[in-house]
């Protein structure tokens, strides 16, 4: 069975620590120009050849990350993978964006550029996999809170629904023949911690990346066997230079978390 990579954001005074439980590095790129120590870090990682996923900063700016300073970061830092700018819920312009971007990234031989799927139903859904798939795109993400994910699942309790509606949604589209097990597919964080467990049989998921444990322990909850059926509020935009953070409950989620999930 193929092992999913993991990857744990964490605020600025724990990316050292973060080598000893991430299997790749992910990075933010608004931060690597605010932050000197944050650039640092990634452009270590580069010179050791850790594996790094680039992201847009869609979620944490409301939009992508400006495009001179996305082509600036791929060329500097040149990652392993990167997410094409996306809008969020917005199929059209996500797709307008995706084919731009396909054709950008024949001067990025050696980075794995991946697409969003970003929708308002499950079959807008479909519909923007397939085109993500139509231009070339070899890796495709879900992100974990689409509004959708509650219609196609209804639960009573919104946030396990959004993790429900998430996977329902890949089973629907695997059962429509648009996802094929030689699909490769990154998973954009979690609403409840333990759904990646429902994923690790899957061939086609083959990475995910979410600050869960480490938010969970920011506010000092503790991941019991069966996981959190909450979501931590904070992100990284609240607590990105937070210093006063009790490490060993973060680092104890951290270990729940790949327990609760067998990975």
């Amino acid at each position: 069975m193929k092992k999913i990579k993991v990857s744990h954001e964490v605020p600025l005074c724990l990316l050292e620590e973060s080598l000893q439980f991430n299997d790749y590095d992910y990075c933010l790129p608004h931060l690597l120009d605010q932050y000197e120590e944050y650039k640092d870090f990634f452009l270590q990682s580069r010179d050791t050849g850790r594996h790094i996923m680039m992201d847009n900063s869609l979620h944490e700016l409301g939009v992508p990350y400006s495009e001179d300073r996305l082509l600036y970061w791929l060329d500097e830092l040149k990652p392993q993978e990167f997410f094409v700018p996306d809008y969020w819920e917005d199929k059209t312009r996500s797709v307008v964006s995706a084919k731009k971007w396909s054709a950008i990234q024949y001067n990025f031989p050696d980075i794995t550029f991946i697409a969003v799927v970003q929708a308002k139903s499950i079959a807008e859904a479909a519909e923007c996999y397939q085109a993500y798939k139509d231009f070339g795109y070899n890796k495709v993400a879900f992100s974990y809170g689409a509004s959708y994910y509650n219609e196609v699942s209804s639960h009573p309790n919104k946030t396990l629904g959004k993790a429900l509606g998430r996977i329902q949604v890949i089973s629907k589209l695997k059962e429509w023949n648009i996802i094929n097990n030689r699909d490769k597919i990154h998973l954009l964080g979690c609403s409840v911690p333990q759904e990646f467990g429902w994923y690790k049989d899957l061939p086609y998921i083959e990475s995910l990346d979410t600050s869960n444990p480490v938010m969970a322990g920011v506010e000092g909850i503790e991941y019991s066997k069966n996981g959190l059926y909450i979501k931590p509020t904070s992100n990284m935009n609240t607590v990105f230079e937070n210093k006063k953070l009790n490490v060993d409950l973060i680092k104890y989620n951290v270990a729940m978390f790949k327990q609760i999930n067998s990975l």
